[in-house]
């Protein structure tokens, strides 16, 4: 298999978690996990920050009862895509400037920092919040070669 197909090769992962505080920690290590498995370590710190805080924000703000939030993560060519959907989409996410006191508030400046892409996406039941960060490295510290990135039979990210 040469570089090119190895480097398109979309993967993806999928896991819903109950409402509790160790599922952070859980999606946390697991988004860590797969983009590390999947060649790319250089990203594995910034995917599990951006996990860490799409995750608290819809256990704090976006989870309702026992209802389920889930975790998704694909790796498409140049592009790292972490999405979280959780049930409440009557409460959008808005970035603001937190007080220099106030324990919450800066999930999102995070996000908007270290993500080169973020949005929210309203759903019939819920909403999804997504970030992005930009693959600069071929998997195992290879140079990316230049061509189409969507996969045969693959949506292109953005869709």
């Amino acid at each position: 298999m040469s570089d090119a197909c190895e480097v398109t090769k979309t993967r993806y992962d999928s896991v819903s978690y109950t409402p509790y505080p160790q599922s952070v920690r859980l999606a946390r290590r697991r988004v860590a996990e797969r983009v590390v498995t999947w060649g790319h370590p250089e990203l594995a710190g910034d995917a599990a920050l951006v996990t860490s805080e799409l995750g608290t924000n819809a256990l704090l703000h976006g989870c309702l009862g026992d209802r389920l939030f889930r975790v998704e993560v694909r790796l498409d060519g140049r592009v790292l895509r972490i999405a979280v959907t959780d049930p409440r989409g009557e409460r959008l996410p808005q970035t603001r400037a937190p007080g220099v006191d106030e324990r919450y508030g800066r999930g999102l400046v995070i996000v908007r920092t270290v993500a080169a892409r973020w949005d929210v996406v309203p759903l019939t039941v819920g909403k999804t919040v997504w970030a992005e960060l930009d693959v600069t490295q071929g998997p195992v510290g290879r140079s990316l070669p230049t061509g189409p990135w969507e996969s045969p039979g693959q949506p292109p990210i953005g869709t």
